[in-house]
């Protein structure tokens, strides 16, 4: 008999994931050129040429010992200070490598962290829409998530809201920009707003509370939008960060935390995230891929093919009348559902092979997500069953 939090979780797994699992059904039955899947972030662009050549240098002329072996729970420090001095040396910052962990994904780094800084009860606030999965995490280590809902006119947080609700449970509040599900961008502007309200309310409740800003689409930002870093704006500021969209490498699992020195008891949340990566079994990140990241921080995806897609799907769903706001980052479009059953909407989807996730997976329902990190040649064959979808729901 599972345990009954795990069967809480179960009941809660990743709509994204099921839909997933539905594309690779309906391939066989229709044929896989015949399905458009929209359901995962799963990155369609292939890896910087760095990468392969890292791999194959690093296989070739690195003892087996250093590249397969153990290293401080931390990561290589060699790797650490190189990621240090390259967010140095575009954020402006002034980390080094005691500052970073390298982590098993932004997943892992989430869960490290929440290990590292939830009490039983502690409340987590999120913006909705936001990735679902954030429920779990918290979950796992007895916290509770608090929902800010959604500001649909911008998808900018709701910064009056989140003032309200902050209290002296208060630890913790998740930050996703770009977002996933609707590659909006947090303005400047909004995180400014946001520090300042979390000063205030840390002063009035005598707390700490800390940002956790979860940055897997940094470096996916079109129209050259500056994505603002964190840190820069407020002193109780972890990064959590992760290679799988910026290098296209979501399988191999390679990230890292930024803790600063000016987040309250530093030295001791160092410390503990070290001591909570063995404690939930990771030990450390993927020692090949440590090593190989360090020599690919400058490279970089083409951007540019997701941005072609962008274009694409957006403009034509806005020419067939669907609400949608043009996303700024990340690879997603949330659009409003015609009938305003994002659920129903999508089972519908599906009878034209297209295969979106529903809105209320991300804590916004009528809304759903589609994910456009896939061939150009896919989105021009879907738009027709896009078109034939609004024009049913409206009875044209």
């Amino acid at each position: 008999m599972i345990s009954k939090q795990m069967q809480v979780q179960v009941q809660n797994s990743s709509v994204i994931r099921a839909m997933f699992e539905e594309g690779k059904r309906l391939s066989a039955i229709y044929g896989e050129e015949n399905v458009y899947d929209f359901s995962l972030g799963n990155p369609s662009v292939d890896p910087p040429a760095e990468v392969k050549t890292a791999i194959l240098d690093i296989l070739n002329n690195e003892c087996a010992g250093t590249v397969h072996g153990y290293m401080n729970n931390s990561g290589y420090e060699t790797v650490r200070e190189a990621i240090a001095q390259s967010i140095n040396a575009r954020f402006n910052t002034n980390f080094s490598q005691k500052n970073i962990i390298m982590t098993v994904g932004a997943a892992g780094g989430l869960n490290v962290i929440f290990k590292t800084l939830l009490d039983p009860q502690d409340e987590v606030i999120v913006f909705a829409p936001f990735f679902g999965e954030y429920r779990n995490y918290v979950s796992n280590y007895s916290g509770n998530l608090i929902v800010i809902p959604a500001n649909t006119s911008s998808f900018q947080p709701n910064l009056e809201l989140f003032s309200e609700k902050i209290n002296a449970r208060t630890k913790a509040i998740i930050v996703n920009s770009p977002n996933n599900p609707t590659g909006v961008i947090y303005s400047e502007a909004t995180i400014k707003k946001l520090a300042e309200i979390l000063n205030q309310k840390q002063n009035e409740f005598g707390t700490n509370i800390y940002i956790i800003s979860d940055e897997p689409y940094r470096e996916l930002a079109y129209d050259n939008i500056e994505v603002p870093y964190l840190t820069n704006y407020y002193e109780n500021t972890i990064i959590g960060y992760s290679f799988s969209k910026s290098l296209s490498l979501p399988g191999e699992r390679i990230g890292y935390l930024v803790i600063p020195d000016q987040a309250t008891d530093a030295e001791n949340i160092i410390d503990a995230a070290n001591i909570a990566t063995r404690i939930l079994g990771y030990v450390n990140a993927p020692s090949l891929f440590q090593l190989v990241i360090a020599r690919c921080l400058n490279a970089k995806v083409d951007v540019e093919a997701y941005n072609r897609n962008r274009e694409l799907l957006y403009n034509g769903l806005k020419s067939y009348g669907y609400d949608c706001i043009k996303p700024e980052g990340a690879f997603y479009l949330f659009v409003k559902a015609p009938n305003n059953d994002d659920v129903a909407f999508c089972n519908l989807a599906k009878e034209e092979n297209i295969l979106v996730v529903p809105g209320s997976a991300f804590g916004c329902a009528g809304y759903f997500r589609i994910a456009y990190c896939v061939s150009y040649r896919m989105i021009e064959k879907s738009l027709p069953g896009f078109k034939a979808l609004i024009d049913g729901v409206n009875g044209k």
